[in-house]
């Protein structure tokens, strides 16, 4: 092969799904010579999208719709990772929900869609999936992001979550990776990347908020748990120079306010103060919730000059625009909600005991 080749050109990719997906549709267009056995039906795996009032999605031998993929391994890579962002069924219809159903991963199930809503839903994910296979991962994000903001415009935050949370897995699975041969090449990249992140926060804080915090080496997040009220809890976590700092974490079980969520960080925003000279002072707080939430900490906080800013459920990609930044504030963000749950699972869990 090597000796027949007069030249060599390449399409540069920003992470390996997409070189999976244009390797299926280039050699699907070109035929190329020495891909005989990605060609070959015999051997070659599809994916293929019925036609069926419920679209299904399962990889074939032939006559797929898209393909041919080099090996069954990658092909059942690429549809488990996409019905875990855009849930489809690969059954035929029933009178019962199927299996899948019940963890997320066929949702809606088409054996149990009743209303317009439900179909619509269903079928916008076949299309999601189609547009991806079809190379097209840059167009669904834009248009995602599009209409999270309009769900989040409309007070829709909710279904604004759920869209959110397509848009940040897409990115995942489709972003650059860093080479193994930067971290080779430079042993401090890992804390190069943290510092960029801290930059690039403190210039979207400047921009957006008018807060010029020279100094971000501590991050403190909160946010609550609680089932209507029950077995409230509250979470603190600290991130010391962008990264996570357990020995500073507190976790809180609420004493009063329990039915309301503003009664709630009040009650933790006091018991925090009470602790500043204890526990230490941030540079910055981030609050889960709506600015209701926020002023509760900052009729507290405005006193010791620490500034405190809102993380509100589908806004983060308007209010927190730089990628390096979202990164951050995700990650602070998710380890809080990750930590309020696990106490208040806790809670749960002992009280049903007690039952």
């Amino acid at each position: 092969m090597i000796k027949e080749a007069s030249d060599i050109a390449y399409i540069q990719v920003t992470s390996e799904l997409e070189a999976l997906l244009l390797e299926a549709k280039l050699i699907k267009i070109i035929q190329p010579k020495y891909n005989i056995i990605a060609k070959d039906d015999k051997h070659a795996l599809y994916i293929k999208i019925t036609n069926d009032e419920y679209p299904t999605i399962k990889p074939v031998r032939s006559n797929g719709d898209f393909g041919p993929f080099p090996s069954s391994s990658k092909v059942y890579s690429v549809l488990r990772t996409l019905r875990h962002i855009f849930p489809y069924a690969d059954h035929k219809l029933g009178k019962k929900a199927c299996i899948y159903s019940q963890i997320g991963i066929c949702n809606p199930c088409p054996n149990t869609i009743t209303t317009k809503d439900e179909k619509s839903g269903y079928l916008k994910n076949i299309n999601n999936i189609k547009k991806i296979l079809n190379g097209d991962i840059v167009k669904v994000i834009k248009s995602l992001e599009k209409e999270m903001n309009l769900l989040s415009k409309s007070e829709k935050y909710e279904k604004a979550e759920i869209v959110r949370n397509q848009v940040e897995s897409l990115k995942y699975i489709t972003q650059k990776r860093i080479s193994e041969n930067r971290f080779l090449e430079n042993p401090n990249l890992s804390e190069d990347i943290k510092n960029e992140e801290l930059k690039a926060l403190q210039n979207v804080l400047f921009v957006n908020y008018k807060l010029k915090i020279v100094n971000l080496s501590r991050i403190e997040c909160y946010d609550i748990s609680h089932i209507s009220g029950y077995f409230a809890t509250a979470s603190m976590v600290t991130f010391v120079n962008g990264e996570a700092e357990k020995s500073l974490y507190r976790r809180f079980k609420i004493i009063n306010s329990k039915n309301n969520d503003v009664g709630i960080m009040s009650e933790i925003a006091f018991r925090r103060a009470k602790n500043i000279g204890k526990w230490g002072i941030p540079d910055l707080i981030f609050v889960d919730g709506g600015e209701a939430q926020a002023n509760v900490f900052r009729n507290i906080f405005n006193k010791y000059h620490i500034p405190v800013v809102a993380i509100t459920k589908g806004r983060e990609f308007t209010d927190f625009p730089n990628r390096q930044a979202l990164n951050l504030v995700t990650r602070i963000r998710d380890e809080s909600h990750r930590f309020a749950k696990i106490y208040h699972h806790l809670l749960f869990k002992k009280n049903l005991i007690r039952i």
